[in-house]
């Protein structure tokens, strides 16, 4: 019998929507809107004061992934650190201002790539906003107007009774107006919600009101379990219907994880290349392997291997075989061994002991055939995304 080799296909899966038209801006080096792709945040939680503590985390970041990374800026001190940090950055830095105007001036000509300011507690701002504009547009710097649920003008809390989609897209909307009647449209806007059903509709209402690029997030979104899902269920939601050009995941966790989140959200929609991406099943009864102790074993095994590699690690002859073959690398097991599957065909079969030194075995290899540099003792990468079927 002639076996058929199916293999991955070659065509690269599209993206699952088109993306909305919105004007592109440059956030330093990073093109945010357009056709330019959707990039990932995160913001610094150490004191912006404390130089050496701030650049060693962008580094953390910039390593996992981050493309463009916020600082806060709530003191002097903080204002005074940003020359340094922006200098030295290898990412843009965005600096976070809220409540003192001469901190935006001083984000400005520290030479941060772009600078946040919040309507719900600027009103200080409003007679600066001509000099604000002024000045950012002579250096070439954006600005984002970032909307809170938490922080709305309390002049719209009692228009609308709480944070309605329609309150958060009309404090952005108000505050965009006042930069374009000095004729400055360099703006990136948020409107940024803890539920995310009210964070979907505002973003979609904002979508269909202008045309700047817009950040998403679901703010305050929780732990990390939690944060993940919505911040998931949200961005997947508006991204798929050609939402969003930038991101963020806020999380109660290191910023670190809010990228790895934000990336493979990216790549789960095809907006972003995948990496290293396993296949495996939940497991069932017909389970005769161990499934779960396999794959996370070849998850730790294959961690910090950065290459687009999809691995099947699969518990049983109903869809093991079909999963196996269609990945790059997989394994079909039962009764106490495995067949390795490689490009659709099988290679080899070994007993369980051996699957995983197997399959690891097989992704150096590929790596090695792709001219891939091997690192699998980098602990700070970002681990595969793994997949259950």
């Amino acid at each position: 019998m002639t076996s058929v080799a199916l293999g991955i296909p070659s065509v690269r899966t599209r993206p699952i929507a088109e993306r909305r038209k919105s004007r592109q801006i440059m956030v330093g080096s990073v093109p945010v809107g357009g056709d330019a792709p959707v990039s990932v945040q995160s913001m610094t939680t150490t004191l912006t004061a404390d130089v050496n503590a701030t650049l060693q985390q962008i580094a953390e970041l910039t390593a996992s992934g981050c493309q463009i990374v916020r600082v806060a800026v709530p003191s002097q001190d903080d204002a005074e650190a940003l020359p340094i940090i922006a200098r030295k950055s290898q990412i843009p830095v965005i600096a976070d201002i809220h409540f003192q105007p001469k901190y935006v001036f001083a984000a400005i000509e520290a030479g941060c790539a772009a600078v946040r300011v919040n309507p719900g507690n600027i009103k200080k701002f409003d007679d600066k906003v001509g000099e604000i504009a002024k000045a950012a547009a002579d250096h070439g710097v954006p600005i984002r107007i970032g909307v809170n649920a938490g922080s709305l003008d309390p002049r719209l809390l009692q228009k609308y009774g709480k944070a309605t989609p329609e309150a958060l897209v009309e404090s952005a909307l108000w505050e965009c107006s006042l930069f374009e009647e000095h004729g400055f449209r360099d703006i990136k806007i948020s409107v940024k919600h803890n539920d995310p059903v009210v964070m979907v509709q505002a973003y979609r209402l904002l979508a269909q009101r202008c045309d700047y690029p817009l950040h998403l997030g679901v703010t305050e979104a929780g732990p990390a379990f939690q944060g993940t899902i919505k911040s998931a269920v949200a961005f997947g939601a508006l991204l798929s219907e050609g939402i969003g050009d930038t991101i963020r995941v806020s999380l109660s966790a290191p910023p670190v994880e809010e990228v790895k989140v934000g990336a493979a959200i990216l790549e789960s929609l095809n907006l972003r290349e995948r990496g290293l991406e396993i296949v495996s099943c939940p497991s069932c009864g017909r389970a005769q392997v161990d499934v779960y102790t396999l794959a996370e074993q070849v998850q730790a095994g294959l961690a910090g291997l950065k290459i687009p590699l999809r691995v099947a690690v699969m518990g049983c002859v109903v869809n093991g075989p079909g999963e196996a073959r269609e990945a790059d690398l997989g394994v079909a097991s039962g009764n106490g061994k495995g067949q390795i599957f490689v490009k659709g065909e099988v290679i080899k079969t070994v007993p369980e002991s051996q699957i995983v030194e197997t399959l690891i075995e097989e992704a150096l290899r590929m790596a090695e055939e792709m001219g891939v540099e091997i690192d699998l003792d980098d602990e700070d990468a970002p681990g595969p995304e793994v997949v259950v079927r």
